[in-house]
């Protein structure tokens, strides 16, 4: 084996022992943007960092961060997120009757759409006949890991992580494989992340957050 040969064994070996690359922590700031459904009332929202407190009080919003060229590449995430107080357990798949503590939105496209991205509408993204999305769901009275499909949007489907209940977990979710179980087709280009919670319909009160999320490249 040459010198060449064997340096580049030797870098590949110790890459392979440090596992999954991160793609990079998602800080929630100003490039997180607000959108409303028709004439709901919004959710309030403090971004702290690597930290987002969410309150829904009878109201019902999302927020929205397109992703940088560099992060599209993800094939898994995590997430720390908590609930202190929930909504009852509903039927996700009923629509306007399917509140949530908390939901986190990954949403892909085709290559061509997601270069002429705009960053701050999550809406005309999903209006799109090429986009998807995976929606991961702690709330609901449906057992963990159903997949269910949206009753707003054909090309929408949640996962439920957790029902509906009060906690603080972390999460670990294979989006390649998830993208894959959901919709029959290797996964696209992962161009941005909502987060939502959703206490309209049933007149409930949220207070929870999302911590320290991160995507992961190369699962």
């Amino acid at each position: 084996m040459t010198p060449s040969r064997r340096l580049f064994v030797a870098v590949f070996l110790y890459a392979a022992t440090l596992g999954p690359a991160i793609a990079g922590p998602l800080l929630f700031d100003g490039s997180w943007k607000e959108q409303g459904f028709l004439r709901l009332w919004s959710n309030e929202y403090q971004f702290l960092g690597t930290k987002l407190d969410v309150t829904s009080d009878g109201t019902v919003s999302l927020v929205w961060r397109a992703l940088e060229p560099s992060l599209r590449n993800a094939d898994g995430a995590r997430w720390t997120w908590e609930v202190r107080e929930g909504v009852v357990g509903t039927d996700l798949r009923r629509k306007g009757g399917d509140d949530r503590n908390l939901a986190v939105y990954f949403v892909f496209t085709d290559v061509e759409t997601a270069h002429n991205l705009s960053r701050n509408s999550a809406r005309r993204l999903l209006r799109n006949q090429k986009t998807h999305a995976l929606v991961y769901v702690w709330g609901g009275n449906h057992n963990s890991g159903s997949f269910l499909k949206s009753p707003y949007h054909p090309r929408m489907i949640t996962r439920v992580l957790r029902p509906s209940g009060v906690g603080r977990h972390i999460e670990d979710v294979d989006l390649e494989a998830d993208f894959h179980t959901a919709f029959g087709a290797e996964k696209s280009i992962l161009v941005g992340i909502g987060v939502s919670a959703d206490s309209d319909d049933t007149g409930g009160r949220i207070l929870a957050s999302v911590e320290n999320l991160e995507l992961v490249a190369g699962q």
